[in-house]
């Protein structure tokens, strides 16, 4: 019989269709879609030797290789995975790389295994990244963007999260876009980003919404980069500057840098571990910078920053971070934004506080409807 195939690509992605991966777990983490789950018919290690069984003996002495290597028991435990991922997510579809053999075989197995007529994907995994990378360029031009700027610690992030329309860069990146920025644990690749991207784009567009709002970042977030069809739209869209005074900035990094980020650690590490672990984050990001600081203004930070570790570890008083934060933010981050600000003035269509800005958003976004 005919098992059911689905291609409306823009339907899985936009409703966040449960997938089931069924690639391998090395081509998984080269690139995978943010609803998808991993649950391979064949390992790396049985991958590795099928590919040098067909590459020297053909389709049919590969296809023996693998029926040798998934019987019986693991047989038994891999549709047991497929069933339960079927259970859990009824409406969800399943596929491999190219919507080939390995998806027919998952599919097929399962329903024989449970009856479930399991939809799987027209293409695989191949014909839906060549779908999100169309949507992305098209996206790029069908966006009508305003870029929110300022200074480190401004509390761009926190506005955002009230602000709908938004499309958050930073949040996708898994990095906050600071030489500080990194999160506990890895970011995305840079497929992994650019898939979470287009949906996102692609999810904003299907809405009908007024403006786009989106950070101000440069082309790099980390370790990965904007693509460049949507990077030059955004960086020659209208730019609304937030404001906030020295104080507010220090006490939103601190919050940043030294509340979330140790809990981050900690949730992964334990208590002393992930101490230890956020201490080194911190001392290693301002070690990244020693040559754009200088010796000196370097020498001079990291004492304070050991200082505040220190205080913070035996005393559990974390306001000795204060004075680091705010040398760090006037004397290395400002003096960046300032150059980039005035490079940009041109852009910018409003400047105030949260309050402010916010109000300007919302006025812009109904004005645009």
């Amino acid at each position: 019989m005919e098992l059911p195939l689905v291609d409306d690509y823009r339907r899985l992605f936009i409703e966040g269709t449960p997938l089931l991966d069924v690639r391998a777990p090395v081509e998984f983490d080269q690139g995978a879609f943010p609803a998808a789950e991993n649950h391979p018919l064949i390992d790396n290690a049985e991958r590795h030797e099928i590919g040098i069984r067909y590459k020297d003996l053909g389709q049919d002495a590969a296809m023996d290789l693998g029926h040798e290597l998934v019987h019986g028991q693991v047989k038994e435990e891999r549709i047991a995975a497929w069933q339960h991922f079927a259970q859990q997510h009824p409406d969800g579809v399943l596929y491999c790389f190219r919507g080939g053999m390995r998806s027919k075989i998952t599919q097929q197995w399962l329903h024989e295994a449970t009856g479930v007529e399991y939809p799987r994907v027209r293409g695989g995994y191949k014909a839906m990244r060549r779908f999100l990378i169309e949507e992305l360029e098209r996206a790029a031009g069908d966006i009508d963007p305003v870029a929110l700027g300022g200074r480190t610690g401004v509390g761009k992030t926190l506005l955002l999260q009230r602000l709908p329309n938004v499309v958050d860069l930073e949040g996708l990146a898994w990095h906050r876009g600071s030489a500080f920025g990194r999160h506990a644990t890895p970011q995305p690749t840079q497929i992994d980003f650019e898939n979470r991207l287009a949906i996102a784009l692609m999810r904003h567009l299907a809405l009908e919404s007024p403006p786009l709002v989106v950070e101000d970042e440069g082309k790099a977030v980390g370790s990965v980069h904007v693509p460049n069809v949507l990077y030059e739209a955004l960086r020659h869209s209208p730019l609304v500057v937030l404001e906030a005074s020295i104080a507010r900035r220090v006490e939103n990094t601190h919050q940043e840098y030294v509340h979330e980020a140790l809990a981050e650690y900690r949730e992964i590490h334990g208590d002393q571990e992930g101490f230890e672990r956020w201490a080194a984050y911190l001392l290693d990001s301002l070690d990244r910078i020693r040559k754009r600081l200088g010796g000196s203004r370097h020498r001079e930070l990291r004492a304070q920053l050991e200082s505040a570790i220190t205080r913070h570890q035996v005393h559990g008083d974390t306001s000795g971070h204060h004075a680091w934060i705010e040398t760090l933010l006037v004397d290395y981050y400002d003096p960046m934004y300032d150059y980039q600000i005035r490079k940009n003035a041109d852009r910018v269509v409003f400047r105030g506080d949260a309050a402010a800005v916010a109000d300007y958003l919302r006025q812009r976004a109904g004005q645009a409807r």
